[in-house]
């Protein structure tokens, strides 16, 4: 069985080392500047998914497609698996797609060995505010209907993703609906408004000007309302999250805001910042072992927090 200091020894070794510099560096050439304003959207989302095909997925992980409340959705399926991850996708609400995230949420299948649903959400511009929250609550909702116990149930997402599962929750507890266990949140998005950016030139994959494009695409005239910036939201009541983000990424500020404020709520969070690390390097998995130990860190806060089916949830806190 690999241990945490074997993990970390390869953390060390030179290769390792030299890989994190590769990425780096093909994520400044063949990302950042395709994902900007000058590109036609079209273009920019068939260029990640090509680009995402270089990410591994985990071997052998067994996975098919279903439709959920209208929407399709990809399904990772470890054998006897009897907990359910609902992932939403980032791509800055704009561009991604289950494929382009096969290789996180196929190994997070792995290490959490929970069933990940991934739902190709609808995308900005043809679909603004609320469409995605609306599709997440779809396949929440069926989820619930298969028979899904919410304690065995949790919420993750990255980026975009991370910031449409809170809103998501925010939708969740205005409409009544149990809570998830808990939430897994990578280099969440929660503040469209752009006001608060980390100041770094460190970014190998995010602009201001493709955030500001994506944002006016997504929330049009009102960024700002908790739909679009669940910044803005009612926090109270959340269950456990997660969040991990890298140092070297300008949605750094998002990360420790939104951990401030559901601590000021009354909420349990904790935040894993990786040190030469840039936003979403989880993408990465099987590649980097950054990566895959992070992914190993957040299926292990799944994992503590989904409850067995006979043990009391606890009371959810609603509005």
């Amino acid at each position: 069985m690999t241990t945490l200091t074997d993990a970390l020894r390869r953390r060390r070794r030179p290769d390792q080392r030299l890989l994190a510099a590769t990425l780096r560096r093909a994520l400044q050439l063949l990302f950042k500047p395709v994902a900007h304003p000058r590109v036609g959207i079209a273009a920019q989302r068939r260029w990640q998914e090509a680009l995402a095909r270089t990410n591994p997925g985990a071997s052998g992980m067994p996975h098919h497609n279903m439709e959920a409340g209208g929407v399709r959705c990809r399904v990772y399926q470890p054998e006897g698996a009897d907990t359910t991850v609902l992932y939403l996708h980032g791509g800055a609400y704009i561009t991604g797609s289950p494929s382009t995230h096969h290789g996180l949420t196929s190994h997070l299948a792995r290490h959490s060995q929970a069933r990940v649903v991934v739902p190709d959400y609808r995308l900005a511009p043809e679909h603004p505010c609320p469409a995605a929250i609306e599709d997440a609550m779809a396949v929440y909702q069926t989820l619930l209907d298969q028979g899904t116990d919410p304690a065995r149930l949790a919420l993750a997402g990255d980026s975009a993703g991370g910031g449409l599962a809170v809103a998501t929750l925010l939708a969740l507890k205005q409409a009544h609906l149990p809570l998830p266990a808990s939430l897994f949140l990578i280099s969440p998005w929660v503040d469209l408004t752009l006001t608060r950016l980390f100041d770094t030139d460190r970014d190998v994959m995010l602009s201001q000007a493709w955030l500001a494009d994506a944002a006016r695409a997504y929330g049009g005239d009102h960024p700002e309302r908790p739909q679009c910036s669940p910044i803005n939201g009612d926090l109270a009541g959340l269950p456990p999250v997660l969040i991990q983000a890298g140092a070297d990424e300008i949605l750094l500020n998002d990360s420790h805001r939104l951990a401030r404020a559901v601590r000021d709520a009354g909420g349990q969070v904790r935040v894993q910042v990786h040190p030469q690390r840039w936003h979403d390097f989880q993408l990465h998995a099987g590649l980097l072992a950054d990566a895959d130990l992070a992914l190993r860190g957040g299926a292990g806060f799944l994992r503590h927090h989904f409850r067995q089916p006979d043990h009391p949830a606890a009371e959810q806190t609603r509005p």
